[in-house]
């Protein structure tokens, strides 16, 4: 039984590649794998703390048998250190790409997902702590480099996106923060979405494709996430977007949406607030 509901179809047919069909995968509907087989990159939302959302992650890699995987969770020095090998050894695994530092979920919610494909290339595309303040003090152009103009980071956005973008990074902040900070938050996505890009790029140059992308839903949403940046760098590659919601609820706009029941969690904001008092 599928325990999962559709919320929003693909549009676009894809010419569907093979894929594992023999295996059974409850909470992908064979319409959606079989579109995201025609991908040369299939970006994959999450809430970070769903383990619903984790699994479904885990069937799409084990379907589609990418050449090579992105994460927003790895730095591109820590994803370089994993083998097949370590992946075998969550404990060693964790110590290799320090997790424990970087304040994710526990490694435990994605080792399926490493394990559904051990020997692909992984690349990874989290910003270090180092080059995000950068980007605080003086904006993502600087934070990429030469690559900034490339990407469109030394434009500005659109006066309605960017109202809508300090809104969204307020809320998520539980409005605790003040008012100035908004717009450097939203440079610092946009640095981390085209961060993302470079790697998922790297990885199709490097693999020639297909590549799944790990990410949370605020960088896979089409609409000014990872895939606009693909757009603009390389408009002839095929993406497929998945987005992942929690009982209805996501903001963006995705080729797909499955939805999951909504984590039982504290309420992020109390903490948030007790720690800026």
């Amino acid at each position: 039984m599928r325990h999962m509901t559709i919320l929003i179809c693909a549009c676009v047919a894809f010419v569907a590649a093979p894929i594992r069909a023999a295996l059974a995968y409850e909470l992908v509907p064979d319409e959606i794998m079989l579109k995201m087989a025609g991908a040369d990159v299939v970006i994959v939302g999450e809430v970070h703390d769903n383990p619903v959302h984790h699994r479904v992650q885990r069937d799409v890699v084990a379907a589609l048998e990418p050449r090579a995987m992105v994460w927003e969770m790895l730095t591109d020095e820590g994803a370089k250190r994993i083998n097949r090998k370590l992946i075998s050894d969550p404990e060693k695994l964790a110590a290799a790409i320090r997790w424990a530092e970087l304040g994710w979920p526990p490694l435990s919610m994605y080792l399926p997902i490493f394990n559904a494909a051990p020997d692909a290339p992984i690349y990874g595309a989290l910003v270090p702590r180092e080059a995000a303040m950068a980007a605080m003090d003086a904006g993502p152009a600087v934070a990429l480099g030469a690559d900034a103009a490339r990407y469109g980071l030394t434009v500005p956005l659109p006066d309605e996106e960017k109202s809508a973008r300090e809104a969204g990074q307020m809320a998520a902040h539980c409005d605790a923060l003040p008012a100035e900070m908004a717009p450097v938050l939203v440079q610092i996505q946009r640095l981390r979405d085209a961060v993302l890009t470079r790697a998922i790029l790297t990885a199709i140059e490097d693999t020639g494709g297909p590549v799944v992308v790990i990410t949370g839903n605020g960088h896979a949403r089409k609409d000014w996430g990872i895939p606009s940046f693909l757009a603009r760098m390389q408009p002839g590659l095929r993406v497929f977007v998945l987005g992942q919601s929690e009982a209805g609820a996501i903001q963006g706009t995705f080729d797909a949406v499955l939805d999951a029941p909504e984590v039982e969690r504290d309420d992020p904001c109390a903490a948030f607030h007790k720690a800026t008092d």
